[in-house]
Order: C-alpha cells, then sequence, then structure tokens
C-alpha cells in the first residue's frame, strides 16, 4: 500500500505537494515518516542519485529525480519496488507537464497542493490488486529494478551521512556480491572442466595400458 506521497523541489527541498492516508488514524501514525520525508527532501542535492529505496523498518522511502524535482512515496515493504517506481514516473510526467514552467519560482509551500487530486486517483490505481497485474505486464520501460539503490534512513537523518553517500556504498556492496558471483561461477566452471580432464586422462591411459599389454 501507498501510505505517503511527496513532491518537492531538489534546489532547496521546498515541499510543492503532498498526500496522506485520508483517515484519522493513518494521518497520526504517518506524523513520524512526513516528518522524515520533509529532512529527507532537505538533504538532497545535485549528487543524489536519481532512483533510491530507503529502508524505515516494516516501510519503504522510494525515492525518484526528475528534471530538479523529487518524487517520494512510503510504501510497506511488501509493495513490490517496480510498482512504487512506477507510481512515480507516472506522477513525474503529470506533475512536470502541469506546473513544469512555475517550478522554479513559486516561494510557498505546497504551492501545487491542488496536485492531490491526480495522486489519488493514480494511487488508487496501484493499489488495486488487478490493476497492480496490468501494470505491471505493460511496463517496460522502467529501468531495471536490481539497478535501484537501497539504503537505510536511519543512514541519512540520524548519522547525517549524505543520500548520495549511502547509494555509493549500496552500490559498491551490490557490485562485490556481482564479482563474487562471477568469480564463484568461474571457479566451478574450471572445476567442472578439471573433473572432466582428469576422468579423460584416466581413460585414455586406461586404453594405453590395455593396448600395450594385450599387444
Amino acid at each position: 500500500m501507498i501510505l505517503l506521497t511527496m513532491v518537492a523541489r531538489v534546489a532547496d527541498g521546498l515541499p510543492l505537494a503532498a498526500s496522506v492516508q485520508e483517515d484519522e488514524q493513518s494521518e497520526r501514525d504517518l506524523q513520524q515518516y512526513q516528518s522524515q520525508a520533509k529532512q529527507l527532501c532537505r538533504k538532497l542535492d545535485a549528487q543524489s542519485p536519481e532512483r533510491c529505496t530507503l529502508e524505515a523498518g516494516d516501510m519503504n522511502f522510494h525515492l525518484l529525480i526528475s528534471q530538479g524535482v523529487c518524487y517520494l512515496s512510503l510504501c510497506e515493504a511488501s509493495f513490490p519496488r517496480k510498482m512504487a517506481f512506477a507510481y512515480l514516473e507516472d506522477l513525474s510526467n503529470e506533475f512536470y507537464d502541469q506546473y513544469g514552467r512555475r517550478i522554479p519560482t513559486v516561494t510557498r509551500p505546497y504551492s501545487f497542493i491542488e496536485f492531490d487530486t491526480y495522486i489519488q486517483k493514480v494511487k488508487k490505481s496501484y493499489v488495486d490488486s488487478r490493476a497492480r497485474r496490468t501494470l505491471s505486464s505493460v511496463n517496460t520501460e522502467l529501468q531495471d529494478i536490481q539497478r535501484i539503490m537501497v539504503g537505510n534512513i536511519e543512514e541519512v537523518l540520524q548519522r547525517g551521512e549524505a543520500l548520495s553517500a549511502i547509494c555509493t556504498k549500496a552500490s559498491n556492496l551490490s557490485n562485490m556480491a556481482e564479482k563474487y558471483h562471477k568469480d564463484a561461477k568461474y571457479l566451478n566452471t574450471r572445476s567442472t572442466y578439471a573433473k572432466f580432464a582428469a576422468v579423460a586422462v584416466f581413460f585414455v591411459t586406461l586404453i594405453i595400458y590395455v593396448r600395450f599389454w594385450w599387444l
């Protein structure tokens, strides 16, 4: 489920639009996450990754940066990341079409709060199970989900580490894991070839031995 959506300007972290769960209980529960989302947007800079997922307990923050604007969503950890980023892609296209020219000039927070109407509409389509299956089958242009960096929200907010640094660490770990996988595959292949070679040498030796023995 998508619980929170925020749109902010990357240059200064100014919130431009937002949407939260409509029932009062959910809003109370989401206050902490709303605060974290605002802090996160203020930490963005030119080096921040275009796509990133930050784990926050049983929730995930998904972040997409496009044309100087950050689109952020808070989802349950079980919600597919591919769907979360497809949702953010949808929002980014529509938001820029509507407000692209005005984004650099606004100074008041939530200047485009009316965008919540569109957010609610799109969110409903992504949450609906049947729509999710359809969107998953037709969304072929989204980047490989394995290339989306994953970090932890606490590292960014409490330890004060830059988002770009967190995702660089995650990228390095991913590259190391991939290298380990390739090395292991290479060693397994060599081991297999060595076994075949040993068997071949054995049979060749046996044939030569039998041949000379009987001759």
